[in-house]
């Protein structure tokens, strides 16, 4: 049962919209060194960001690099395009704002992807508590988004494993999807939400039963 959802393995969906589109080109530099650009590394950009004369510059090329990747993530909890829209521009104030202290003990695009996961996980709770709805009703009204939002275009199969995603709570769905979506290693998750290696394995584990056990149930 699980290679046989394994070969569906993109998620659709996550496409680059029209908006993003436009974000990219705002944050294109009007420079004719894009080959010196493209080998900046991040070490390169935070130094950059941390000159006032670069600032600017820096934080477009970290927008550039890293936008299309934070809104997968974002989308994949969230599902609706507009909501994830919102909060890939919460996570680059975010980013924007504490940027300038982010410590190098860290790898930045797991700093910002635990932005993303902090503002992904808040959103869904402020929903719950604004409508004062139990984690199964959520994830109803975010089971009916996959079909009604427009961004999920996959086959039979890849449908029934974004339903069956949308039964799991929360974190155990994040570990999953940054596991199985991004092909993160156990010890970059580890760094973006702060759980043991043995947790985050444990956590991944339970998810693959329940899904196999929830498309099993098609079949």
């Amino acid at each position: 049962m699980y290679l046989k959802f394994k070969q569906g393995k993109q998620m659709n969906g996550t496409r680059k919209t029209a908006q993003q589109e436009n974000m990219a080109q705002k944050a294109t530099p009007t420079t004719n060194t894009e080959n010196v650009e493209a080998q900046l590394n991040d070490a390169d950009l935070i130094a950059k960001f941390q000159n006032e004369n670069s600032r600017n510059f820096a934080f477009n090329q970290i927008i550039r690099k890293y936008q299309v990747r934070v809104y997968q993530l974002i989308r994949k909890m969230v599902i609706d395009h507009d909501d994830t829209n919102d909060l890939v521009q919460e996570t680059f104030i975010k980013v924007w704002n504490n940027l300038e202290k982010f410590r190098q003990d860290a790898q930045l695009y797991t700093w910002i992807y635990r932005i993303a996961v902090n503002e992904s996980l808040a959103f869904l709770n402020r929903k719950r508590r604004k409508f004062l709805l139990p984690i199964v009703d959520v994830n109803k009204e975010l089971t009916a988004k996959l079909t009604t939002s427009g961004g999920f275009t996959g086959d039979e199969i890849q449908m029934k494993l974004q339903k069956a995603l949308l039964t799991l709570p929360d974190k155990q769905r994040l570990v999953f999807n940054m596991k199985y979506f991004d092909d993160l290693s156990y010890e970059e998750i580890s760094e973006i939400v702060g759980t043991s290696v043995g947790a985050l394995k444990a956590s991944y584990h339970h998810a693959v039963k329940k899904i196999e056990e929830y498309i099993g149930k098609f079949d």
